[in-house]
C-alpha cells in the first residue's frame, strides 16, 4: 500500500462535508445497522438513526420519517441504502435538527471548549491573518522553519506548510515548552506519507496533552489541509500560549486582585479567561470606568474599555482624542496606535474590535497582560501564597486527569478538576464513556444546577456506580465530591482512569478472550515482550526505581516497533539530566506511535507508579491493536509502516469520536 488511505466517497462534494474521523464513525454505524438486519432500506433509517447524536436527541422518529419521505419520495422506501445515500440522509436530517435547535449545522472552530469540527467549512480571514503573524513572529528564526517563513497572511501557505506536521509540533512547543522532544519529529525537506502521519499523530496526541480539544480531527484531515480544522487547532494552541501566565504560580502578583486568602482560593479556581477579565476590570476601576466588562466581544466593541485600559497601563503614550472621538472605528484605530507605541503586537484590526471578534480580542488583551500587566511587584498580599500547599505531585495528577477527561469529548470543558467535577455531571459522562449504559440519566441533573441537593444526587450516583465497578470508596459519600475534597476526587479519578484503560484492553477480545485484565497482566506482557526482543531490562513493579533511567521503556517501544527508537540519541540515564532527556524522548515516541498519554517526564524519572501504569498500558493497547502481519514485517519499510500507523490512528480516533455522533 502506497500510503494512508482514509474513507473515500465517489462524490467530491459529499466527501468534503465530513472529516475523516466523522466518515469513519458514520461508516461504523452504517455497517452496524446492516449487520443487525441484513440490507438497509430507506424506510429503516428513521428508526435506526435515533442512535446518532443531535439527530436522535432533537427529532422524533415521526419527524425523521416525514423528512426522509418528502426528500426521497421518488426513490421509495424499499430502496436499498448504500453508504453515500446514508451520508446524504444524515446531512439532511442533521440540517433539520440543527435548525430546530437554533444552532448552526455544526460548531465552527470555537477557541477551546468545542470540538474542532464543522459542516460549514468557513474560516475567519482575520483570525487566519492574526495566527499567521503570530507564527511568523515566534517561529520565524527556527533553524528548520525559517526556509518557509515568514508566511503571507493573505495566502493559504499556513495550510500547505502544516501538512507535514513539523510547524504544528513546533507551535505546541512554543505554547508549552518541552511538550515534544524535537528528536522525535521527522524533519527533512521531503517526508514520505508514513513520516508525515507519524508527525501528525505526535502533534495530535501532544495537543491533547496540553489541553486542546481534538476529538473530531484526525491525521488525514491535516494531510488534506482541511482549513477549518487546522485553523481551529492552531487557534487552541496559540490561546494556551497566550493564557499561560494567567495563574498565581507564573504571576504571583495576581493576588493584588483579591483581598483575603479565601478570595485567593476562588481566584485559583477560575479559568484563565475569567482571570483575564477580572484583571481587566481591576485596571478599569482605576480609571473610574463605570461598566463591567463580562466578555471579549460586545462589551468592548465601542473601544472605550480599551482606551481606558491602555491609559492606565501606559499613560505616557495616551492620546486625549481617543476618548472624545465619536466614531467607534476611529477610536479603535487610535487604540491600536496606542498599543503600538507600547510595543504590543497586534492580534486584530480596528474592524475586528468594532465587530467584536471574541477570539482576537481575547488574544489582544492577553498579549497586553503579558507585555504590561500594571500589577505591583512588591505587594504585601503575596504572603497569602505562603499558606497555599505546594504539592507538585497533586498538581501533576490534577493536570493529567483534567486533560484525560477533556480528551473524552464530554459536553463540559474542564479548567479546574476540583471545581468542575463538584456537580457530578462531568464524572457521570466519563463513567458512561468507560462503561456505556451504566449511568441512569433519568435521575441525573444537567448543568446549570441551581439546587445544591441536585448536585448531591448526581454525586451520590457517581459514588454508587464507583462501588458497582469495585472502586475502593470506603467512607466516601457524594457530598465529599460536592464539597471539593481534593484527595478523594483524585482517588476517584485515578480509579476511573485505570478502569477505563483496563476495559479498553479487555475489549480486545482476540487477545484477552474477554477475561479481566489486571495490573500484573500488563507488567507481565511488557516484560515478556522486552525479553523476547533481546532486551536487558525488566520491570519488577510499577514503582521499580530502576525504571527512572527510562531504558526499560525504550526497549519496550523498540520491541513493539523496531524502528521507533533512534538509539544513537539515547543517554545512559546515569544522572538527573540524562534521565529527563530519556523520559522526554519516551513520551514523544509513544505519542508518535499513537498512544494517548498525559504524563510528564518527571513522572518517569520519579517513577510515579500511577503514571507508569498508564504509560505501559497505553503502549500495550497500541501494540495489541496492530494487525498481526505488521508485527512480523519489517517496520522500517515505509509502506507497511504507513498501513500500521493508519490502523492505529483510525482506532484511536474512532474511540474518541464516537461521542460526537452517538
Amino acid at each position: 500500500m502506497a500510503g494512508y488511505v482514509g474513507v473515500l466517497v465517489s462524490d467530491p462534494w459529499l466527501q468534503n462535508q465530513f472529516t475523516q474521523v466523522e466518515l469513519r464513525s458514520l461508516k461504523t454505524h452504517y455497517h452496524a445497522m446492516r449487520r443487525e438486519s441484513g440490507p438497509l432500506r430507506l424506510s429503516d433509517l428513521a428508526s435506526r438513526m435515533s442512535r446518532l447524536k443531535v439527530i436522535g436527541e432533537s427529532m422524533s422518529e415521526e419527524e425523521r420519517e416525514e423528512i426522509i419521505r418528502s426528500e426521497y419520495h421518488e426513490v421509495g422506501g424499499n430502496h436499498e441504502v448504500d453508504f453515500e445515500l446514508f451520508l446524504r440522509v444524515y446531512l439532511k436530517l442533521h440540517a433539520h435538527a440543527s435548525t430546530k435547535m437554533d444552532t448552526p449545522a455544526k460548531n465552527s472552530s470555537a477557541f477551546l471548549k468545542a470540538a474542532t469540527t464543522t459542516l460549514l467549512h468557513t474560516i475567519s480571514q482575520s483570525e487566519k491573518a492574526s495566527y499567521v503573524s503570530h507564527i511568523n513572529n515566534y517561529l520565524g528564526q527556527d533553524k528548520f522553519l525559517k526556509q518557509y517563513l515568514p508566511m503571507d497572511p493573505s495566502t493559504n501557505d499556513l495550510f500547505e506548510i502544516a501538512k507535514d506536521g513539523i510547524l504544528l509540533c513546533k507551535l505546541i512547543n512554543v505554547a508549552v515548552p518541552g511538550t515534544i522532544d524535537e528528536r522525535a519529529i521527522n524533519m527533512k525537506g521531503m517526508l514520505n506519507p508514513w513520516e508525515r502521519i507519524e508527525n501528525h499523530t505526535l502533534c495530535l496526541n501532544s495537543a491533547k496533552a496540553i489541553g486542546c480539544t481534538v476529538v473530531n480531527i484526525g491525521t488525514q484531515d491535516i494531510i488534506e489541509g482541511r482549513r477549518h480544522l487546522v485553523l481551529g487547532l492552531v487557534a487552541q494552541i496559540i490561546k494556551i500560549q497566550l493564557l499561560a501566565d494567567l495563574n498565581l504560580k507564573k504571576t504571583p502578583q495576581l493576588v493584588e486582585l483579591v483581598d483575603t486568602s479565601e478570595d485567593v482560593e476562588e481566584l485559583m479556581s477560575l479559568p484563565p479567561e475569567k482571570i483575564l477579565l477580572r484583571w481587566m476590570n481591576f485596571q478599569l476601576k482605576k480609571a473610574s470606568y463605570k461598566k463591567i466588562v463580562t466578555n471579549f466581544s460586545s462589551d468592548i466593541k465601542d473601544g472605550e474599555a480599551y482606551a481606558h485600559l491602555l491609559n492606565v497601563l501606559a499613560p505616557e503614550h495616551s492620546n486625549p482624542s481617543t476618548l472624545t472621538v465619536k466614531d467607534h472605528l476611529e477610536r479603535a484605530k487610535l487604540v491600536l496606535e496606542h498599543a503600538d507605541r507600547m510595543g504590543c503586537k497586534r492580534y486584530l484590526t480596528a474592524k475586528d474590535i468594532v465587530e467584536g471578534s471574541p477570539n482576537l480580542n481575547l488574544a489582544f488583551v492577553a498579549h497586553i497582560f503579558q507585555h504590561r500587566n500594571g500589577l505591583s511587584t512588591q505587594t504585601k498580599q503575596i504572603s497569602f501564597l505562603d499558606t497555599q500547599p505546594d504539592d507538585s505531585q497533586v498538581s501533576r495528577e490534577e493536570r493529567a486527569f483534567r486533560f484525560w477527561l477533556n480528551s473524552l469529548g464530554n459536553s463540559t470543558y474542564i479548567d479546574n478538576i476540583f471545581e468542575d467535577v463538584r456537580n457530578g455531571w462531568v464524572l457521570l459522562e466519563a463513567l458512561d464513556k468507560a462503561s456505556p449504559g451504566i449511568v441512569n440519566w433519568k435521575i441525573a441533573s444537567k448543568p446549570p444546577i441551581k439546587m445544591p441537593f441536585k448536585k448531591v444526587e448526581n454525586c451520590n450516583q457517581v459514588v454508587k456506580i464507583g462501588k458497582q465497578l469495585k472502586f475502593s470508596l470506603v467512607n466516601i459519600a457524594g457530598n465529599d465530591i460536592v464539597q471539593g475534597n481534593k484527595k478523594l476526587i483524585l482517588a476517584y479519578l485515578w480509579q476511573l482512569m485505570r478502569y477505563n484503560m483496563l476495559q479498553l484492553l479487555k475489549n480486545l477480545r482476540f487477545h484477552s478472550h474477554g477475561k479481566e485484565i489486571g495490573d500484573a497482566d500488563i507488567r507481565e506482557w511488557a516484560n515478556a515482550l522486552v525479553r523476547k526482543s533481546g532486551g536487558q531490562t525488566c520491570m519488577l513493579s510499577f514503582k521499580d526505581k530502576s525504571l527512572s533511567n527510562g531504558i526499560f521503556f525504550l526497549e519496550l517501544l523498540s520491541a513493539v516497533q523496531p524502528s521507533a527508537v533512534n538509539w544513537s540519541l539515547i543517554t545512559k540515564g546515569e544522572n538527573e539530566e540524562e534521565k529527563k532527556m530519556n523520559a522526554s524522548y519516551i513520551i514523544s515516541i509513544a505519542r508518535k506511535l499513537g498512544c494517548s498519554i498525559f504524563l510528564l517526564p518527571e513522572d518517569v524519572t520519579e517513577v510515579n507508579k500511577k503514571m507508569i501504569l498508564t504509560l505501559t498500558a497505553s503502549i500495550m493497547y497500541w501494540s495489541l491493536n496492530q494487525p498481526a502481519e505488521d508485527k512480523t514485517s519489517n517496520s522500517s519499510d515505509s509502506e507497511n509502516g504507513s498501513q500500521s500507523e493508519a490502523t492505529s490512528n483510525s482506532s484511536t480516533d474512532d474511540a474518541t469520536s464516537e461521542s460526537s455522533l452517538e
